[in-house]
């Protein structure tokens, strides 16, 4: 990065300032860690601190959505599938086992 890029940084506000590549990969492990992740991803993704933070809080959340709907609609599938012969096993075993 150039001198004169560096000081035209440096007078930004911190709510315009980038965030660098370690700042990213430590975002990704954070939001990665199960409840607290998630907490965090809101509360950045709601905050107005760092546009920049807050843009990318907003495309992981986004991420994480698409993929929590690809796992559904793929285990809706297995199930329909190969679910029928499964299921009623499963119903049955758990009824015989109630019943006796």
């Amino acid at each position: 990065m150039k001198q004169y890029e560096k000081e035209e940084i440096k007078q930004l506000p911190d709510k315009y300032k980038p965030l660098g590549a370690w700042r990213y990969f430590g975002y990704n492990l954070l939001f990665s860690i199960p409840i607290v992740g998630l907490i965090c991803l809101i509360v950045f993704a709601c905050s107005s601190r760092n546009i920049n933070r807050r843009s990318y809080a907003r495309s992981f959340f986004c991420v994480l959505i698409i993929a929590l709907v690809i796992v559904g609609v793929s285990l809706l599938f297995t199930f329909l599938g190969f679910g029928g012969e499964f299921l009623k096993e499963f119903f049955q075993g758990l009824t015989q086992g109630a019943g006796a």
